[in-house]
């Protein structure tokens, strides 16, 4: 096995909470041993300096690649990030993270009379896209207000959302 240089949090800090930004001034470089486990290489440090913690992070933990998410600007105070369960039909064709969005309300048919379509996110930044076996999009995970963000999950959870694509988003 080969000894490899990885990284960790210095184990007199608290660690990290889940969605916490990583701080490159308090992490510290550690050799593991290559186990075939993809831990974060001390090299790549810059980079994970612009993610954030996927799950809540022990002090002295070291870190693999899947604990680490991409961070937005966008993902900021008062805004929160939704999962969409989505169908073909309910979102355009071939979407892409970074794409701007307008996520909207389709009642069901047992809601028709008493909802009406309508928006539920004018303006929504699109950071994942998830494929499913046959090569469509199933999932679309979107930043948007953090007032809305409940709305928006309980309506895709119903299968009652799609999804518009905004001019010049791509």
């Amino acid at each position: 096995m080969k000894a490899g240089s990885r990284w960790h949090r210095s184990p007199a800090d608290l660690g990290w909470r889940a969605g916490q930004p990583f701080e490159p001034g308090v992490i510290r470089e550690a050799l593991v041993v290559e186990d075939g486990i993809p831990y974060e290489r001390w090299a790549h440090r810059a980079h994970v300096s612009h993610t954030v913690a996927a799950v809540t992070l022990l002090p002295g933990t070291l870190v693999t690649t899947e604990m680490a998410v991409e961070w937005h600007k966008e993902l900021g105070r008062g805004k929160a990030r939704v999962g969409l369960a989505l169908k073909p039909g309910q979102l355009p064709n071939e979407m892409q993270s970074g794409q701007r969005v307008q996520i909207v309300l389709i009642p069901g048919s047992n809601d028709a009379q008493e909802q009406q379509t309508r928006l539920l996110a004018g303006n929504a930044l699109v950071t994942d896209v998830s494929k499913n076996r046959n090569g469509t999009t199933d999932e679309v995970t979107v930043i948007v207000d953090s007032t809305i963000a409940p709305e928006n999950a309980t309506y895709s959870s119903a299968d009652q959302t799609a999804i518009t694509e905004l001019p010049g988003s791509r």
